[in-house]
């Protein structure tokens, strides 16, 4: 118990809390592979108010074609992608010479960050990604860099625009309506959970998990199918009244 002439000793700021003056990552390029637009605005959003520069590819193939062209800072890298793991790329990135100085897994499921640190990754983002000061400092942390003075900072949390949720919305309808092997089923459940947790919807990512767990366990799907057929029309609908 504290007298009248002692304090509470003051707790030093965590250190994600931390960042440096004005934009920290101005000079950057960050190149972010992820399928999901509503996801990836947060990420160009987050990019814009840390001074770096973006570029973006929503699955393995263009990805490729943009390692092979640009010589980006940072890779951010979802692990669900609709061609291929990315855990896989980022265990390529990671034993290529020259290394990409900054390799960050992103997931919406916080289990990821296992198998993207065993990849190799320096790094992880776990979805819905929209901390400010969480970002800068997940990426300054990870740079090859001397230190400088950190400063704190506010902690900013940013909103991407309804648009990027309407169009995986309306991706995921359409993957829907054609859904009939094994593979699009993985890939809806992954995707839309990883949507539904960056558009902070408990209920939509509940039945996608409902989803993954049914299909592991070789159970009926057509039930789970319909209602997040369903819940996928009735949030389109919602968007596009905002």
């Amino acid at each position: 118990m504290l007298t009248e002439t002692q304090t509470e000793p003051v707790k030093p700021l965590p250190q994600w809390r931390l960042s440096l003056p004005q934009r920290p990552l101005t000079g950057l390029t960050v190149l972010v592979i992820e399928d999901s637009r509503f996801a990836s605005e947060a990420v160009r959003l987050l990019c814009l108010k840390s001074g770096a520069r973006i570029r973006r590819a929503d699955c393995l193939r263009s990805a490729a074609r943009h390692l092979r062209t640009y010589r980006p800072a940072v890779v951010i890298v979802d692990l669900g992608l609709p061609d291929g793991d990315g855990a896989g790329l980022i265990a390529q990135m990671h034993a290529a010479e020259p290394r990409v100085p900054v390799i960050l897994g992103m997931s919406g499921d916080p289990d990821g960050v296992a198998a993207a640190l065993a990849a190799g990754a320096d790094g992880f983002l776990a979805k819905p990604v929209e901390s400010l000061a969480l970002f800068q400092q997940t990426i300054l942390s990870a740079l090859p860099i001397e230190p400088r003075a950190l400063r704190a900072l506010p902690d900013d949390v940013i909103q991407p625009d309804t648009s990027g949720l309407r169009d995986d919305l309306i991706h995921v309808a359409e993957v829907l309506s054609t859904a009939q092997d094994t593979a699009a089923i993985d890939y809806i459940a992954r995707f839309l959970a990883g949507v539904a947790r960056t558009a902070h919807d408990p209920a939509l990512e509940a039945a996608a998990t409902a989803l993954a767990r049914d299909h592991v366990a070789g159970h009926a799907l057509a039930t789970d199918l319909a209602r997040i057929s369903g819940m996928v029309h009735d949030r389109l609908s919602r968007v596009a009244e905002m």
